[in-house]
């Protein structure tokens, strides 16, 4: 399935969502959604996206270890129907949007956490969501720089 479509499905599920656990649930989604985009891009995106990439990977993954995993059958995962990421750019945009609300979502959940361990595991999420969207910033930023034919800005000093 294509990027852009898993995006706004979990970004129609997370906003339908009303039970903390529900949203802790839609919340693991998302970033096993970014992991999944992360890994596609690192592998097979835009050269200069790459580094980045995989360090979304790497994060999306961390931040599912951290939240407790939702009990879903393969076929549940939707980051587990990835086949294509499509426009990097278009999908870079869609899961900023998404890991944003992410993380406003997270912290409704810390708010009202009657648990510690709850309270605590949103706010290592929220930290998660957080690092994971200024990769995607950042990953935007190198694609902009592209664009515009311009040279990356550690490549483009010279000699003082």
């Amino acid at each position: 399935m294509n990027a852009m479509r898993l995006i706004e499905a979990n970004r129609l599920a997370l906003a339908r969502s009303q039970d903390p656990a529900d949203i802790v649930a839609e919340v693991w989604q998302s970033q096993a959604l970014a992991q999944a985009i992360g890994s596609r891009l690192a592998v097979a995106g835009p050269p200069e996206l790459r580094g980045e990439a995989l360090g979304l990977s790497e994060v999306g993954g961390r931040a599912c270890g951290v939240l407790d995993a939702p009990h879903l059958g393969t076929e549940d995962i939707r980051a587990a129907r990835l086949t294509d990421t499509g426009d990097a750019h278009e999908v870079l945009l869609g899961l900023g949007r998404l890991l944003g609300e992410v993380g406003i979502a997270l912290v409704g959940v810390a708010m009202g956490a009657a648990e510690e361990g709850v309270y605590w595991q949103c706010m290592e999420a929220i930290d998660a969501a957080d690092e994971s969207r200024d990769r995607v910033i950042e990953m935007l930023r190198r694609l902009a720089v592209r664009e515009q034919g311009l040279p990356e800005p550690d490549s483009a000093a010279g000699p003082s």
